[in-house]
């Protein structure tokens, strides 16, 4: 029986990353919709979930993604509601990479070492993949400081973090090299840029001096780097005595756990391969 993908999203043309990265995982048919809004999704769930029945409906899925994480969210949620008892397919959510880079970027940091008690810095932590980095930091046991150039927005997201799932993150002002300078200077550990491309967060005067800090990563792939005296390629190597990690180097990781986390979605029906899901499968993929 063909493995066939319901890709939705509200972007109004439908990925054409996420569709190939589908084909190059083995899937048989991409069904991409792009333009959906929540009041659309039941009617395109129900074409996946009636067609099969029993263990054939492990053969169907869905693809949440978009660059809307928002809105991918409403319909996310809608979908999970047209499902009613064992009538249901797997599903992966990952609009803009969000889960699957967060996955990658935490997985880099995280294994072979224990982060319980170190203390991480997220730079321009309030998007998609920098909140989610902080939620991972904060179930590896770090203590996590996120930024944004206005205080006000870190303070909202590390609010939505606590509400959404007891995730406590310390908000923070960071707006240049001083403000960047004071926040490294309280102890950091572990500091994460999630900027915008080509925007530099950290430049090597800053990092170098500090002596608590240990590793840094950063999924900026665009000149100027966030940090400034590392290379994309950087896949945990040492430099300034500091361990680092280079956007390519995440990326790669990222681009295989898309692939095993689509390959997974047709293991069992009634899966939901969401941030916490995804980053397991990450770990257990050992890379």
């Amino acid at each position: 029986m063909k493995k066939l993908l319901l890709h939705l999203e509200r972007d109004t043309r439908a990925s054409v990353f996420d569709q190939v990265v589908a084909y190059d995982a083995g899937v048989d048919h991409v069904m991409a919709y792009g333009g959906i809004s929540p009041a659309e999704v039941a009617p395109l769930v129900y074409g996946v979930m009636f067609t099969r029945g029993g263990e054939d409906l492990r053969h169907s899925a869905i693809f949440i993604g978009g660059t809307r994480v928002v809105e991918a969210e409403e319909l996310l949620d809608q979908v999970q509601k047209t499902f009613f008892g064992p009538v249901r397919v797997a599903v992966m959510f990952d609009p803009n990479g969000c889960n699957t880079t967060a996955s990658a970027a935490v997985q880099k940091i995280a294994r072979g070492r224990n982060l319980t008690g170190k203390k991480a810095l997220v730079l321009a932590g309030t998007g998609p993949v920098g909140t989610r980095i902080a939620k991972l930091l904060f179930r590896e046991g770090c203590q996590v400081l996120l930024s944004s150039r206005q205080l006000e927005r870190a303070q909202e997201v590390c609010q939505h973090l606590k509400q959404q799932g007891g995730v406590e993150v310390e908000p923070l002002q960071v707006t240049g090299k001083q403000d960047a300078n004071a926040a490294l200077a309280k102890g950091i550990n572990i500091a994460v840029c999630c900027g915008s491309p080509g925007v530099q967060l950290l430049d090597q005067a800053t990092w170098t001096q500090q002596e608590s800090l240990e590793i840094m990563a950063d999924i900026n792939a665009v000149e100027p780097l966030g940090i400034e005296g590392i290379k994309v390629g950087d896949d945990g190597k040492e430099r300034q005595g500091k361990i680092v990690y280079g956007a390519i180097a995440i990326g790669n990781l990222k681009m295989k756990v898309h692939r095993a986390a689509l390959q997974a979605l047709y293991q069992r029906n009634d899966q939901v391969l969401d941030l916490e899901a995804i980053y397991t499968l990450t770990k257990e993929l050992g890379a």
